[in-house]
């Protein structure tokens, strides 16, 4: 490991582990890793198989990025599976959903 990265300002890292995990519906669990005062921010969201959004998800003020890790994601029209990038526009919508079970990298660029 190079000393000079380290000593970057703003560098910093952390284990998904290590997170405090938030509850948002019964079964979808959110991890934030990273928040920027700009409130750009990177998260991971957790769904159990069967679970959905019990309302449409409006991405609002921003845009939304979207990276499958693990299972299989639907956004309520079709069906992404892991390795699949997304990108949903400032007020675009959709109604999050996974039959098996899921894992996300969620990334607001804009607050």
């Amino acid at each position: 490991m190079h000393p000079e990265i380290l000593a970057q300002e703003g560098y910093s890292s952390v284990h998904v582990d290590d997170c405090p995990v938030r509850e948002v519906f019964p079964g979808i669990r959110l991890r934030l890793l990273w928040k920027a005062q700009s409130g750009a921010q990177a998260a991971v969201l957790e769904m159990d198989a069967g679970t959905s959004w019990p309302r449409r998800d409006i991405h609002a003020p921003g845009p939304e990025e979207v990276y499958v890790l693990t299972g299989t994601f639907h956004d309520g029209a079709r069906d992404y599976p892991a390795g699949t990038f997304l990108h949903a526009p400032a007020g675009s919508w959709h109604v999050p959903a996974t039959a098996g079970g899921c894992t996300l990298f969620l990334f607001y660029p804009e607050g």
